[in-house]
This record gives C-alpha cells, sequence and structure tokens, in this order.
C-alpha cells in the first residue's frame, strides 16, 4: 500500500496508480467506521481548507465542509463573486495567495473547455495540495465514492462485472461530461466491462475513450460504445443512467457559442425515450443496482419507481462522498510528515 501522499494533488483519478486509489479506499472505509461508532477523528485538527465553487452544489459543498469539521479542521465557503476572481484576479495568483493561509484548496469549475484548465493552473502555483471538487473532464470525488459503494454491494473482485453508463434525456442542454468521463477512465482499472450508451451526438472527449480503451486492455476488462439504451442495459449489473451535454459534438460542428443553447436543446429532443424505466431495469441482471450522483431529473432522467425502488443506490453513493472526501483530505493534507 502506498501511503505518503502528503501535498499530492487529487484532480483525476488517472492522476493516482490502482495503488493510491486503493489507499483511499481503504483509508473511507476505516474513517467510515469511526463516524458510524461515534468515535473521533480528527485527524486534520486546526487546519484550513478553501472550497471554491463557480457552481452551485448540495452534495459536494456539504460532503466536503462536513469532512473537515468532523477532521477537526475548518472549510471556508467560497464563491468567486466573494473574491477578486470577479475582478479578473488570475489563477496563479490565486493560487500563490491562498497557499499563504491555509492547507489546501479545493475547487468546482465545470465551465466547458475552462474548468479542467483553470483548476490545474492553480495547483501548478499552489504551495498546498488542490483537491477538483467536479471540473469539465472529471468528477473524481464522485466516481472513486461510486466505486466504494459498488465493492460494498458486490466485493473486491468485479472482474467482468457488467457497469453500464447510458445517457438520458433531461431538459438541459449544458450538463457537464465529467461523472461519465471520470466513470469509464476508473471502473476498468478496477476489472469491470464498461458499457457506455448514447445517442450519436452526445459522444464524450476522444481523450477520454482512448483512456478508457488503455485502461481496458491494461487490466484485461472490456469497454465498448453502443448507441442503444436497451441493448446497453442487457444483463447489467450497474446501471448508471444519466443525462450529459452534447459539448463535444457542437465543438467538432463548430457551431458559435451563440447558437449552441438552440442546437443544443434541438439534438436533446430527439430522445426523450431515452429515460430509465422500471421495463428497462428489467433487461438487466436480477441482482442489479441502479445509481445516479443526483440530483436526478425525476420523470425525465428516471421514473419514481425506479430511485425509490429496492435496486436504487443512489444514497448509499451520497453517504460514501463523504467518507471518501474525508480519506482524500485527510491523506492529501495530513499524511505522514
Amino acid at each position: 500500500m502506498k501511503t505518503m501522499l502528503r501535498g499530492k494533488d487529487w484532480i483525476e483519478t488517472a492522476d493516482w496508480s490502482c495503488e493510491e486509489l486503493e489507499t483511499v479506499l481503504d483509508i473511507a472505509k476505516y474513517l467510515k467506521m469511526k463516524f458510524s461508532l461515534g468515535e473521533a477523528h480528527r485527524i486534520l485538527q486546526d487546519k484550513t481548507l478553501f472550497m471554491m465553487f463557480f457552481e452551485q452544489s448540495t452534495r459536494t459543498r456539504n460532503s466536503t465542509e462536513a469532512a473537515m469539521t468532523q477532521l477537526g479542521g475548518h472549510a471556508h465557503d467560497l464563491t468567486p463573486d466573494k473574491m477578486q476572481i470577479s475582478h479578473g484576479e488570475t489563477p496563479k495568483d490565486t493560487g500563490r495567495a491562498l497557499s499563504r493561509y491555509g492547507h489546501g484548496i479545493a475547487i468546482r469549475n465545470c465551465f466547458y473547455g475552462i474548468g479542467n484548465k483553470y483548476i490545474r493552473e492553480v495547483a501548478e502555483e499552489s504551495e498546498i495540495p488542490v483537491s477538483n471538487l467536479q471540473c469539465d473532464v472529471d468528477h473524481p470525488c464522485q466516481t472513486i465514492a461510486d466505486l466504494m459503494t459498488v465493492r460494498e454491494k458486490f466485493g473486491t473482485n468485479l472482474k467482468g462485472m457488467k457497469f453500464v453508463i447510458s445517457w438520458t434525456y433531461a431538459p438541459a442542454y449544458a450538463r457537464p461530461l465529467s461523472v461519465p468521463q471520470g466513470l469509464v477512465t476508473l471502473m476498468p482499472r478496477f476489472g469491470m466491462d464498461v458499457v457506455l450508451a448514447h445517442p450519436k451526438e452526445f459522444k464524450l472527449m476522444p481523450k477520454t475513450i482512448a483512456a478508457a480503451e488503455n485502461y481496458a486492455k491494461e487490466s484485461g476488462s472490456k469497454f465498448k460504445i453502443v448507441n442503444d439504451m436497451d441493448e446497453a442495459f442487457k444483463d447489467a449489473m450497474v446501471v448508471y443512467p444519466k443525462s450529459w451535454g452534447c459539448h463535444q459534438f457542437l465543438d467538432e460542428q463548430k457551431i458559435p457559442e451563440k447558437e449552441r443553447m438552440e442546437k443544443g436543446m434541438e439534438y436533446l429532443n430527439q430522445y426523450k425515450s431515452w429515460v430509465c424505466t422500471e421495463k428497462r431495469m428489467r433487461l438487466a441482471d436480477k441482482r442489479s443496482v441502479y445509481m445516479h450522483p443526483l440530483p436526478a431529473d425525476r420523470g425525465a432522467e428516471v421514473e419514481d419507481a425506479v430511485i425509490d425502488g429496492p435496486q436504487s443506490i443512489v444514497f448509499d453513493q451520497a453517504e460514501n462522498r463523504l467518507h471518501t472526501i474525508k480519506s482524500i483530505l485527510a491523506l492529501t493534507m495530513g499524511g505522514r510528515p
């Protein structure tokens, strides 16, 4: 087990080895046990985390802030309007300044073509570890919690298990690609056979697909893309239906920015039948589970009977967001001296 992770940035799971990710999962399990027993675990006593949110958040904001409190530290809840970012301060200067005041920086910036670049620019200048709370490329805090949840349900030997990430309809075209991209680049590394399903206009970034294919080859698992939701669901053990935008397709088509919302909605509305229904769930393995990062667009992405039904583990996922972010912060901001 590799445990010397103090000072390491958490930006994409691809930046961490499987051995390092196993350490995150082991520590998350340990801290979950501590939490369940009501035992103190003030590993980050008197330490400060600066949380910068460029978008709204429920689970990420609250799990991260709660994590810092329970670890004995404090999290500053920052938005651009509270900072000089709103007046043009550069990521370089923000990273340098905050480094002088605390022990970690955590950023959510999902703007397409901007978010990951911004976080990495802050990290390059920061003298303290930087964590990605979601960007346009990856949502590593969500996907590591998802992996923890899958392992709790099915054990650690996931070789050959069919894991489906499917696009779903929702009446908003601009949702980020980060969750499906994070899933296809993480789950094959741990032996799962990953199927990505989406209409042709809702493709992911080419570098992400290339990474998923490489990880599957390295681990001996499988990765494939289909354009049929029913085909994807057949015999699946995990189904993860979620909406995302057609940003990559619009880029490739060179659609001007001012026309993207109209075009995006036009493509989106062609696929209103892409919904996770009870009927589709019956195509999956009888032991299958339904996953979603939340918030789910009920009635559009998923039927209430599915998300509220016995196969749904969405709130187990949500809970594990607390334990995994605790592990990440404890290892990167505390850890061995």
